[in-house]
């Protein structure tokens, strides 16, 4: 995605599925796809003879050391918040040669979360809880919660750390939001209510449940401004139009 925004995508010899479904444009023109980052074999990245090598955490160590053996130069980023990916844009834009249009990505992003913050104003700040794995139940990330803030919401736990369907319950969220990493758009949510006993959760009892697209939330680079919009039209819809990549579950009387 960033050497997308870059404008060096025809830099690009391989990438993973993941990458293919946040960036479509990167599928074709000879490039290998393999599955993800955790499970790719060196060999199969290696054949494709590349340069350089950027990797998000999670990914292998033993295939990274069998990369750096290789003698390929190896970019490994492991972001947690905004500023983090910010710093991770302006590092990749620099070993590629670009730094000047890096630091035109970067602005981009921080107005147009600007944008959405001013936007929301003195609106009301409704309480959000929003996970990235359902089993165990993980919050989402520091940049999630930074999103969810300029959105106009109060993240309600700690970002990225595992907690319980008991203490979600106690936290009493007025929005709950699910974007599960590699699950897409597929999450149950009528399912994940049901098992963990929300019923009587202020979110579900309004119907301020809602599924956001993996790549929206969990990607670390200009498509987090698809997840802000999302963000911003489930915490405040008088205020954003309906953006796609959102779904939300019917309200439970």
């Amino acid at each position: 995605m960033t050497l997308r925004d870059l404008g060096l995508l025809d830099r690009v010899v391989a990438c993973t599925r993941y990458c293919a479904d946040v960036c479509p444009e990167v599928v074709g023109a000879s490039r290998v796809i393999i599955s993800d980052s955790w499970s790719a074999q060196s060999q199969e990245i290696l054949a494709t003879h590349p340069d350089l090598v950027l990797a998000s955490v999670p990914y292998q160590q033993e295939a990274l050391g069998e990369i750096l053996k290789a003698g390929v130069r190896f970019l490994g980023l492991a972001p947690r918040t905004l500023a983090d990916i910010y710093a991770d844009i302006a590092a990749i834009a620099g070993v590629m040669g670009a730094w000047e249009r890096g630091q035109s990505v970067i602005a981009a992003m921080q107005n147009c979360i600007a944008e959405v913050r001013d936007a929301v104003g003195t609106a009301p700040r409704p309480r959000v809880f929003c996970e990235e794995w359902g089993k165990p139940i993980i919050a989402s990330q520091p940049w999630v919660a930074e999103l969810v803030a300029a959105a106009g919401g109060e993240f309600v736990v700690p970002p990225g750390q595992k907690i319980t369907a008991e203490e979600i319950t106690s936290a009493q969220p007025d929005v709950v939001l699910a974007a599960w990493c590699g699950a897409g758009n597929r999450v149950p949510l009528e399912k994940i209510v049901e098992q963990r006993g929300w019923m009587e959760l202020p979110a579900v009892r309004t119907g301020r449940v809602f599924c956001i697209n993996d790549e929206l939330l969990n990607t670390p680079a200009s498509s987090l401004l698809g997840g802000l919009r999302a963000l911003a039209w489930a915490l405040h819809p008088g205020l954003f139009p309906k953006p796609r990549g959102i779904r939300q579950i019917g309200a439970v009387i």
